[in-house]
């Protein structure tokens, strides 16, 4: 760790220590585990949080910041960066009392957080559920592309394609088999303004036809479904896209 950036936490003896310092003046309990062997100097704010691992917490190298990293059911739900360790424990004291994300979010202001977290927190089958309404909303607040609301609607009346996890790049909709990025592409669909439809391989690429009608477009979808896919799982499996 760079005693330039970090003169404080060297002087005490690492990020562990330095943050037991600081929920201690704060009168904040918490309880530390190792961080992953993969990330240095990182360190983990243990919580008893069903679904919860712990807060993962590690400084930047090139300058003063600490990196704060909530995971659940294997996905990232609440990230941030901060200069100050009380800002850290703050976070970590919340999140080790399984506060909501979005109340995290208050209470922290720097902390970001996946707009359906609280659903990944309740499993894959809730965050499918989410980003299904999610996807929704967006085509009801874009009645200029009807394409892409009839695609959603189309999609979503096909349970095979309903259970998977479903995120547009460029208004194209794609379909995972995995809840957390990177995701795990089985096929995408692309509309076009006039009724033409793209079946892909993956979001941006690899043609599989075209269509003349959002009807057609998802039977060839499905028709390249592999025949195993079952509902999302949470997390990452699989080659990302």
């Amino acid at each position: 760790m760079n005693s330039e950036f970090y003169p404080d936490v060297v002087e005490v003896g690492g990020l562990a220590a330095a943050l037991e310092r600081s929920a201690a003046d704060l009168g904040v309990p918490l309880i530390l585990v190792p961080g992953r062997k993969e990330i240095p100097d990182s360190v983990g704010i243990a919580t008893t949080t069903p679904g919860r691992l712990p807060l993962l917490v590690f400084p930047r190298a090139d300058a003063r910041g600490f990196h704060v990293i909530g995971r659940a059911r294997e996905v990232d739900i609440v990230t941030g960066e901060v200069r100050e360790l009380r800002h850290v424990v703050e976070a970590g004291a919340l999140w080790a009392e399984g506060t909501p994300v979005p109340r995290m979010r208050q209470a922290l202001p720097f902390l970001l957080y996946d707009p359906i977290a609280e659903a990944h927190e309740r499993g894959p089958a809730a965050a499918v559920a989410a980003q299904w309404d999610r996807l929704k909303e967006k085509a009801a607040d874009t009645p200029t592309f009807p394409e892409f609301g009839l695609l959603v609607e189309a999609a979503h009346a096909e349970p095979r394609l309903r259970q998977l996890f479903p995120f547009t790049s460029h208004w194209t909709v794609a379909f995972s088999s995995c809840t957390g990025r990177r995701y795990r592409t089985l096929v995408a669909i692309a509309p076009y303004h006039g009724g033409q439809y793209f079946v892909l391989r993956h979001p941006n690429t690899g043609m599989l036809g075209e269509a003349r009608t959002v009807e057609e477009a998802v039977a060839l979808a499905l028709a390249h479904l592999p025949d195993s896919v079952g509902p999302a799982v949470a997390g990452f499996t699989g080659r990302p896209d």
